[in-house]
């Protein structure tokens, strides 16, 4: 059955083509940064009784080489059954497209990423007709990206990282490395790295935490990001209602209790230009009730 980590892991290939230079280096691979990446149809099926289908498939034009094809495959466990299939996808895509062919096998875990490198013969009496050799990436050899700044330069193999990663105790700050590089993209990339890691990583601690970040980072107003979206654009009950949703959001993101006094003068207060300076506050207070501060110096004077 294919899951949703499944599906990410391959499928970020075909929408992120930027990632394989860097998946390539570390495999010891060159490929040049000026290389075309086209999806080809992925379905291996030569007759119905034999149908196989590989994940992703791609048409790899460097500018400095030949052109190759690229079959990416999704591995979560060990399965005897790919020892023959993988074989079979290298040999249909050499055939059909006259081009050579490359397997990458992407693991989230250390021992399938031990099995998945092979070698997987196919022989018999000592001698071996055929022998492939999958390249491999995993928890092993894929960076721990933890910077802010490599992340906002390189998203894709940030959020590549922490899917690959999302089993490991460095997940906490692969993904606070990434939330920091999000807010500071525009609304359309947020939104797909977003949405990649909030279906990639599911209900787990590390989808949990995910959440958690990004209620934390977009809570800009103006920006148009998706929790704005989801606190001012879908409240029919007015703005203000719709970005105090947003403060109470930060401060639970960031585990600053709020009492109900606290809380009933957020969602009750209709000042669109208070709520809006409480919600830029909230992102460094210590104290729920230290949102109110200036309210309070102001009726002073």
């Amino acid at each position: 059955m294919v899951t949703s980590a499944h599906e990410g892991m391959h499928r970020i290939f075909q929408e992120r083509p930027e990632i394989l230079t860097p998946v390539f280096e570390v495999l010891g691979i060159a490929l040049s940064e000026k290389t075309t990446v086209d999806a080809i149809v992925s379905d291996a099926t030569e007759t119905k009784p034999l149908a196989r289908h590989i994940d992703t498939a791609l048409r790899v034009c460097p500018s400095d080489g030949e052109d190759f094809l690229l079959a990416v495959e999704a591995q979560e466990r060990r399965d005897a059954k790919k020892e023959s299939s993988w074989p079979y996808y290298i040999a249909y895509l050499r055939s059909k497209y006259r081009l050579p062919v490359l397997l990458l096998v992407v693991c989230r875990d250390r021992a399938t990423t031990k099995w998945a490198a092979g070698p997987f013969d196919c022989g018999t009496r000592g001698w071996t007709a055929q022998r492939t050799y999958p390249l491999v990436v995993g928890p092993d050899n894929l960076p721990v990206i933890t910077d802010t700044r490599t992340a906002a330069e390189k998203p894709a193999m940030a959020a590549f990282s922490a899917l690959a990663h999302a089993n490991s105790r460095d997940i906490d700050a692969i993904l606070d490395a990434l939330g920091r590089a999000l807010a500071g993209m525009s609304s359309n990339a947020a939104d797909y790295f977003w949405q990649f890691l909030e279906t990639g990583l599911g209900k787990t601690p590390a989808g949990d935490k995910w959440r958690d970040i990004m209620t934390f980072v977009n809570y800009f107003p103006g920006r148009g990001t998706i929790l704005e979206k989801a606190y001012v654009e879908g409240e029919a009950k007015g703005e203000a209602k719709g970005e105090a949703k947003g403060v109470l959001a930060v401060l639970k993101a960031r585990e600053i209790p709020v009492s109900d006094d606290v809380r009933e003068r957020i969602t009750t207060c209709t000042d669109v230009d208070r709520v809006d300076d409480w919600l830029h506050r909230a992102i460094t207070i210590t104290r729920a009730e230290d949102l109110f501060t200036e309210d309070l110096d102001n009726s002073a004077e």
